[in-house]
């Protein structure tokens, strides 16, 4: 039985979205749960996600969470009673009888894993970008092509490394790959290209890629959200402020 975990800050407007998709994608019988980690919302997110719980058929729970997507997964995680943990952002959809595939894959013996990604643009650099997600490859893996993995490896891991503000995705992605099997389901996962608008597309692209040179320079979690906060998130607060429609989202 899965459970599925998903992280959201100011969500309003949009998780409701996700939680049908949810519940018209999935097929009977393998959802134990869904969780809704929120990291103290002040748009009226967790009343939505009460809203949806009251008439939904699968069992969904909110779950208030210290903010940081690495303590809210982790929060997710200790309260979460499947034995399969798939852990989805808010705004990534994934592929009708996701579930039926991710039973499959952990029936053949793969541990954790992923769906390929696609965005919701057509922009050139990041049809680039989500051709790669295709490969199973440590460095061809983010949180949006969300992850399901095994509870029982997934404590013996010992979960997110909450020193990680941003990059905890990947971070843990790459323990996991070096202990375990790790599959790239080929279905896709829809994913929102919002922040790339903000931002730019090439400019966000290449400072997501200078954080994962970093990463492997050696930088740490500090240093690694200090380049993020100085070139993203700044750069995400000016665009609210110009912008008051737009969707303001601390981490990614």
């Amino acid at each position: 039985m899965i459970s599925i975990i998903i992280p959201v800050l100011n969500e309003a407007g949009s998780i409701g979205k996700l939680l049908d998709h949810l519940c018209e994608n999935a097929s009977k019988g393998h959802i134990l749960e869904i969780l809704i980690v929120d990291g103290n919302s002040d748009d009226g997110t967790v009343q939505e996600v009460s809203d949806h719980a009251e008439s939904s058929t699968f069992k969904i729970s909110v779950i208030l969470s210290e903010r940081g997507r690495a303590n809210q997964m982790n929060a997710g995680a200790k309260a979460a009673t499947g034995s399969i943990l798939y852990f989805l952002h808010a705004d990534s959809f994934p592929p009708k009888n996701f579930d039926t595939y991710i039973i499959s894959e952990i029936n053949q013996g793969s541990t954790a894993g992923c769906f390929r990604m696609k965005f919701d643009s057509m922009h050139p650099v990041l049809k680039v970008s989500e051709w790669f997600t295709r490969l199973n490859y440590k460095f061809c893996r983010g949180g949006d092509q969300s992850l399901f993995i095994k509870k029982e490896a997934f404590e013996t891991l010992g979960g997110f490394d909450e020193a990680y503000i941003i990059y905890e995705d990947c971070e843990f992605i790459n323990r996991i790959y070096d202990r375990f099997k790790f599959s790239i389901i080929p279905k896709y996962i829809i994913t929102s290209s919002r922040k790339y608008h903000q931002i730019g597309t090439w400019k966000l692209q290449y400072h997501f890629a200078v954080i994962h040179i970093k990463k492997r320079r050696g930088a740490g979690p500090r240093e690694l959200y200090a380049y993020y906060k100085k070139y993203i998130q700044q750069a995400l607060k000016a665009d609210s402020v110009l912008d008051p429609t737009s969707k303001m989202v601390t981490e990614k």
